[in-house]
């Protein structure tokens, strides 16, 4: 699955808009859109703030792992 999948994927799971993300990020929600659909290519500063808006771990959106880590479970288990 790629990055675009799974981060509307999650999004959907989270019930979260794509307007509601674009206006956290700053964007448009039009720009946010072609991001998900993969028309654009994401800027990669565009992955810190997606993850703490979503609670993830980057390495989920970028295949690494198959499970949607929270970011706050994450950080326990490396502590």
């Amino acid at each position: 699955m790629y990055y675009t999948e799974r981060l509307q994927w999650i999004r959907d799971c989270k019930n979260i808009t794509q307007k509601e993300l674009a206006e956290y990020l700053g964007i448009k929600q039009q720009q946010y859109a072609r991001y998900e659909k993969g028309v654009n290519v994401m800027p990669v500063t565009y992955l810190g703030p997606i993850c703490k808006f979503l609670d993830i771990s980057a390495d989920y959106l970028l295949g690494l792992i198959n499970d949607p880590i929270p970011l706050s479970q994450k950080e326990k288990l490396t502590s």
